[in-house]
């Protein structure tokens, strides 16, 4: 069962620093999926797109790509945390990146998320720093770690900056 971890605020999320922040549910990646991230990012390597041919490979399987599994990172983290009280959210980035292990066609992934830290910014931001793992279903290893910064934005706490 997911439990959506939900901040009132962003000025909440300063105390919760260092907070493991929950999983999302699992998601298959299958072999159509693949060949249509392939079509539209034009990555056409073998290891993604010839299930027969990769079969044979260093993988024994067709796998995703890593930005595939990378790119679902948004909505997996939905699931995760949701932040009340702000109207914007801006991607600032993704730091310490690293692909650790191949997701094979038809395996099923999900994210694990604990909050890094959190800081008050200028003009009504909170930046959240949040460490994400991408779990493989009965892998021995994550497709993936990262550290993915968000800057949350409230018109409310822009307007008490403002009138100070």
């Amino acid at each position: 069962m997911i439990t959506t971890r939900i901040f009132d605020s962003p000025a909440r999320l300063l105390s919760a620093v260092g907070q493991h922040l929950g999983e999302s549910g699992y998601r298959e990646i299958g072999q159509q999926q693949i060949g249509q991230f392939a079509e539209l990012t034009d990555d056409r390597q073998w290891i993604h797109t010839d299930p027969q041919r990769a079969a044979s490979g260093p993988f024994g399987a067709a796998v995703a790509h890593g930005f595939l599994t990378l790119s679902l990172l948004t909505a997996m983290l939905a699931e995760i945390v949701q932040v009340r009280g702000v109207d914007l959210v801006v991607n600032r980035g993704l730091d310490r990146v690293r692909f650790t292990h191949p997701v094979p066609a038809g395996a099923k992934v999900r994210l694990v998320a604990t909050l890094l830290a959190a800081t008050p910014r200028p003009r009504g931001f909170t930046e959240a720093v949040i460490g994400v793992t991408c779990e493989i279903d009965g892998a021995s290893g994550p497709a993936y770690t990262a550290q993915h910064r968000l800057l949350f934005h409230s018109a409310e706490s822009a307007g008490e900056e403002e009138s100070r």
